[in-house]
């Protein structure tokens, strides 16, 4: 059955394209939303009539109403919701700027749920849909000098948790996808981006953060095409996950530090049971 994909955040060279490119492999109508659509213009003539691309800066609310209207007059309705559009900031949680810490939020989380609620009454109304929610490895692991956003992905993972039990009547499943270091166009702004910081303390541990995804940038071990091909086999499975993380690093990553919660966890396990009530 032909699925029809609504894809936030398409850029060259950025994993929306990857997910459309992978999604048309197999035969799929895809609509990819972006701030500049021309960007996409080529890309998209090689296909069609079986893409729209759509501008939308999914920060607006009204645009984001606008784009889902459109998508779903162009192909009678949405199947698949991947959310993808994001971006992170890096510095201090004592020194990143509110507005900074703002913005992140309005464009990792709140427009993530913008796009979500606009398209979940037609998925709905047909008793069907997927809603694959892009987070990260860092929204399960925290690292300093992005703990804000790993914040606005740790928010992603809990709304994603939720929406998943309350849609799953509905016909809809949910997925979190949370892709580690993936060679995509996400690290090339690090080399044009100073440390801002406010806070002189803290500007050793950036210029290092800094460092590390400036060296990266292009060698990132995972492949966003594969990573995008392995989501759609993951939505094939009877049962599907629940997550899927993307990449061995980012695999060893979450497993490592989920096993180390539970043990510091069950480590107070008398002191956390001696605080109820006595039978």
């Amino acid at each position: 059955m032909t699925r029809r994909w609504f894809v936030t955040g398409g850029t060259p060279g950025g994993f929306g394209v990857a997910f459309a490119e992978a999604a048309l492999e197999t035969g799929d109508l895809v609509v990819i939303t972006s701030r500049r659509p021309q960007e996409l213009a080529a890309w998209a003539e090689q296909y069609g009539d079986r893409v729209l691309v759509v501008p939308l800066d999914v920060t607006d609310a009204d645009q984001v109403q606008r784009a889902v209207r459109e998508a779903e007059e162009r192909f009678g309705g949405i199947d698949v919701l991947l959310n993808n559009a994001g971006r992170g900031w890096f510095g201090s949680i004592e020194g990143m700027s509110e507005s900074s810490v703002r913005m992140m939020f309005e464009l990792n989380f709140f427009a993530v749920l913008s796009v979500t609620r606009a398209v979940l009454p037609g998925m709905r109304a047909r008793g069907d849909g997927w809603i694959v929610n892009v987070s990260s490895v860092a929204g399960l692991v925290a690292a300093p000098g992005f703990g804000y956003y790993s914040a606005t992905k740790s928010a992603i993972e809990a709304v994603t948790e939720t929406l998943r039990d309350e849609v799953a009547a509905h016909g809809i499943s949910v997925l979190a996808v949370e892709p580690g270091a993936t060679r995509t166009n996400a690290y090339a702004g690090f080399a044009e981006e100073p440390v801002s910081e406010p806070i002189p303390e803290y500007h050793e541990l950036l210029e290092h953060v800094r460092a590390t995804f400036v060296d990266m940038d292009g060698v990132q071990p995972g492949d966003p095409y594969r990573g995008a091909r392995a989501v759609i086999s993951a939505m094939a499975q009877q049962p599907p996950p629940r997550r899927l993380v993307l990449g061995n690093s980012g695999f060893d990553a979450v497993t490592d530090t989920l096993e180390t919660a539970l043990a510091d966890i069950r480590s107070s396990e008398k002191i956390s049971r001696s605080t109820d009530f006595p039978d």
